[in-house]
């Protein structure tokens, strides 16, 4: 077990966000794209002066966004699966289940490797194959988890209702670090510098440093 943060990381940067009820966040294309789910759309924000660049309707989210072949990847209907939009359009272009169906999803994120994802009761990390959704690994993990990112090896997840942001090495399945963020986390996005997320109560975007997330003693952090 890991011992419970008492201090509060920094925030370098914080951007408003255009909704009221933050889900999901991810970067792509040099935009942070975020999803609402009161709102029913998805944004793209210039994360340079916090411009909205580009507005798509989605009346299916529910939780977390990637990205993956050029498509936006949200979690969305019920049950939970993945559904692909043209960042584009905003036309859905497919939809991939993730089995069982369930309310557990509540993150995820694309890589090399396949879609990283946490679940929640009993919370999980979980590798799925990009085409078929099958579960390649499973890491137990601590606490409630409500997105995440992947910073190279180490997948990062923010935990709602208690403001941890925790960092697993993916190699190991060990814990690296455990912090307090301002607020209430939700979505995750690494930039290739900072680690960007979304607080709820504030409706901000936040980007926190990776070396105040990851013990830096434990895991050479990447440079870019």
């Amino acid at each position: 077990m890991t011992t419970t943060p008492e201090t509060t990381i920094p925030v370098v940067r914080s951007l408003p966000g255009p909704g009221e009820y933050m889900c999901g966040l991810t970067y792509a294309g040099r935009l942070l794209w975020h999803s609402d789910q009161d709102a029913n759309r998805i944004w793209a924000i210039d994360p340079r002066f916090g411009e909205v660049v580009r507005e798509l309707e989605c009346k299916r989210v529910r939780a977390d966004l990637t990205h993956r072949d050029g498509l936006l990847c949200q979690i969305g209907g019920r049950p939970k699966r993945i559904v692909l939009i043209d960042p584009g359009t905003g036309e859905i272009t497919g939809r991939q289940e993730v089995l069982p169906p369930s309310g557990r999803l509540t993150g995820i994120e694309s890589t090399a490797d396949g879609m990283w994802m946490c679940l929640r009761d009993p919370a999980v990390l979980q590798l799925r194959d990009h085409a078929t959704m099958t579960v390649r690994r499973e890491i137990p993990v601590e606490g409630w988890p409500s997105g995440l990112t992947c910073v190279n090896q180490v997948v990062v997840y923010a935990e709602f209702d208690t403001g941890l942001v925790r960092a697993v090495d993916t190699r190991t399945g060990e814990i690296i670090g455990a912090v307090r963020v301002e607020g209430r986390p939700t979505g995750m996005a690494w930039d290739g510098y900072s680690i960007w997320y979304c607080d709820f109560d504030a409706r901000r975007f936040k980007a926190i440093r990776v070396e105040d997330v990851v013990n830096s003693s434990r895991w050479q952090v990447p440079r870019q």
